[in-house]
C-alpha cells in the first residue's frame, strides 16, 4: 500500500467524519424523534452517494484509483460503512445471486446488532 493511498484515505476520512458529525447533529437537532434519525440520514445519504459514485466510475474510466479511494473509502467510509454494505448487497441482487444477497443483508443487520449488544454486555460484566 502506497503512502499516497494512505493519505487519500486519511484526508477523505477527516472530511467524512466531519460531515457525519455535522449532518447527524443537524438532523437530530431539527427532527427530534425516538428513532436515531441522524444516523439514518447519514446511512441513507452515504448509500445514495456510493451508488452515484460507482455509476460515475463505471461511465468515467479516467478517475484515478487514488481519487476513488479518497471518495469511497475515505469520505464515505468515515461518513458511513453502511454505504459499502448497501452497494455490495445491490451488486449481489443485480447479479441474481439472491441467496448471497439476502445472507449478506441478514448477517450484516442482525450480526452487527447481536455483536454490538454482546460487546456492550461483555464490558458491563467485566467492569462489575
Amino acid at each position: 500500500m502506497s503512502i499516497t493511498t494512505i493519505i487519500a484515505v486519511a484526508s477523505g476520512g477527516a472530511i467524512g467524519a466531519t460531515l457525519r458529525l455535522l449532518i447527524n447533529g443537524a438532523v437530530n437537532k431539527h427532527f427530534v424523534h425516538a428513532l436515531p434519525l441522524g444516523t439514518l440520514a447519514v446511512n441513507l445519504l452515504g448509500s445514495l452517494l456510493i451508488g452515484m459514485l460507482f455509476a460515475y466510475f463505471h461511465l468515467n474510466t479516467s478517475i484515478t484509483p487514488h481519487m476513488k479511494t479518497f471518495l469511497v473509502t475515505g469520505i464515505l467510509g468515515a461518513l458511513t460503512t453502511y454505504s459499502t454494505f448497501a452497494i455490495e448487497s445491490f451488486f449481489l441482487l443485480e447479479a441474481g445471486d439472491y441467496m448471497h444477497a439476502f445472507a449478506n443483508m441478514a448477517l450484516n443487520v442482525f450480526g452487527t446488532i447481536l455483536l454490538a449488544g454482546l460487546g456492550y454486555l461483555l464490558i458491563l460484566q467485566i467492569t462489575k
